[in-house]
């Protein structure tokens, strides 16, 4: 008996680290995911404890060959003077273009929804399932304050409170390539 509840309580808890899709914002209709790989620059976030003190973000994704992204995010951590790396896996969610389940710590997953993006896929704004999550990329460290004021207007429109944003510093002095 205790083996057949052990097994249904882990069969409830994996069900319920992967939930289905409920972005606070609509995702685009049109999305080339080979377009959208590549290195991106963190420029605006709101805050969460696995990016607080980092600087010099950026996120980088490659296609794998079953069709997931893999996601290595980065970033400058300036107390400790080091790189923090984080690999993760992102998985299309089934007839939604620009959406993926994302995890970097299996079973634990979360929405990641390309709720934005100009027609160059230069400029992104990704969303998530709550308002806790929300990023402004682009594939330079810096963008004209245009670009910023817009994302901010699409977050604040969303629902997200601006006042809680992060501008994200990529210092000159940061080495990105490393």
């Amino acid at each position: 008996m205790n083996k057949w509840l052990s097994a249904a309580l882990l069969t409830l808890l994996l069900s319920a680290c992967k939930s289905q899709p409920t972005p606070v914002a609509d995702v685009v209709d049109e999305f080339d995911a080979d377009r959208y790989l590549g290195k991106w620059y963190e420029i605006a976030r709101m805050p969460h404890s696995f990016e607080e003190g980092l600087q010099g973000v950026t996120a980088e994704y490659r296609l794998n060959g079953d069709g997931t992204l893999e996601v290595t995010n980065r970033g400058f951590h300036v107390e400790n003077q080091e790189w923090q790396t984080a690999i993760g896996k992102a998985e299309p969610v089934e007839n939604m273009k620009a959406a993926y389940q994302v995890t970097f710590f299996w079973p634990f997953y979360g929405g990641y929804y390309v709720s934005w993006l100009d027609d160059n896929y230069q400029q992104a704004i990704v969303t998530s399932d709550s308002h806790e999550y929300f990023w402004f990329l682009s594939r330079t460290p810096n963008v004209s304050q245009p670009d910023l004021d817009y994302a901010l207007a699409k977050a604040n429109e969303w629902g997200y409170d601006i006042d809680q944003m992060i501008i994200v510093d990529h210092p000159a002095g940061v080495n990105h390539s490393n």
